[in-house]
């Protein structure tokens, strides 16, 4: 795979969701499979009885209940003192997780570009629904936060966020956003996991591609029950099949550097190693999806030529994420 700087990088919240695109995303609403506690009123129904306006049941009253729920003509029919039950809506907390280190910046499409118009699409879908949505980016030496915010008033505070996080961007630690240092993924995703506050979703938009793994920094998101986990795994379809992205032209001698240690490598490449590094791509992505499956994380492998509406609108809403 060949890395570099993409031409189309966004500048602005438009070149990150279109408004056709925020139309179609009022709609929809977060998801998760496990029911959480809200800490604010929110969108979506509780199953716990609460206040709201939509009456659910009866129950007789007990003293010290608040005589305002009293249903008056309940009591005028039958002599006896009842509470009007309302359903309780809670709010859902978002947390986005964004891999910024130097292989995100691979592909072609590029993945952290990709990577940024999900997560801005994602924090939008959270925002209007009225949920708390966080962000925290990680993968260039020290994570970058941004915290809780709800409501449709903070949609250009999420996008000014996303739009300033160019990998390698304001090296010096000058960003009073920068956080605690995180070399590696495990030790991010432990300062993240050690973090967390609430109860909800969580979605890590990475390629996994660690030199130290994915399973310890995994291990850490799975760690207790307060979140829906996500993994959401974005490869370039130029990682995928290289040969094809290519037109089939890829042979000879090579000399590769890893954009992340600037180690070189010389390879020739041939038909019968391309054959092996798309085995070797696939056990990976298999491994990975597993991993997750036995720590009920959800796994999704999503290419950078997905059409955003059509993962959101299509892909996601049938794992279960959206509605």
């Amino acid at each position: 795979m060949i890395a570099g700087t993409s031409g189309d990088a966004p500048r602005t919240i438009e070149d990150l969701i279109a408004p056709g695109t925020m139309h179609r995303l009022d709609r929809l609403d977060l998801l998760s499979r496990k029911a959480f506690p809200g800490r604010l009123p929110g969108e979506r129904r509780s199953k716990k009885r609460g206040r709201s306006v939509e009456f659910e049941d009866y129950r007789p009253y007990v003293p010290g209940d608040d005589l305002r729920h009293i249903d008056w003509n309940v009591f005028a029919r039958l002599d006896r003192l009842f509470i009007k039950i309302f359903l309780e809506e809670e709010d859902l907390g978002l947390h986005l997780i964004l891999d910024a280190s130097a292989s995100m910046r691979a592909g072609e499409p590029d993945k952290f570009t990709f990577a940024q118009r999900l997560a801005m699409a994602l924090g939008y879908l959270g925002l209007v629904a009225n949920n708390r949505v966080s962000m925290t980016v990680f993968g260039d030496g020290r994570l970058r936060r941004l915290g809780e915010r709800r409501g449709r008033r903070h949609v250009q505070t999420l996008g000014q966020f996303i739009l300033g996080l160019p990998p390698g961007n304001d090296a010096d630690g000058a960003d009073p956003r920068r956080g605690p240092r995180a070399e590696t993924f495990d030790e991010a995703m432990r300062l993240i996991a050690a973090s967390r506050t609430g109860k909800g979703v969580a979605v890590l938009l990475s390629d996994f591609l660690f030199h130290e793994g994915y399973e310890g920094g995994l291990r850490y998101l799975a760690g207790g029950r307060d979140w829906d986990v996500y993994c959401l795994q974005i490869l370039a379809p130029d990682e995928i099949d290289p040969e094809r992205a290519a037109g089939g032209v890829i042979a000879g001698d090579l000399r590769l550097t890893d954009v992340e240690t600037g180690a070189d490598a010389e390879v020739t490449v041939t038909a019968a190693l391309l054959a092996q590094y798309r085995r070797r791509l696939e056990s990976f992505c298999n491994g990975l999806a597993a991993y997750c499956a036995a720590r009920d994380m959800t796994h999704l492998l999503v290419r950078t030529d997905t059409p955003i509406e059509q993962l959101l609108l299509d892909d996601l809403r049938q794992r279960g994420m959206l509605r």
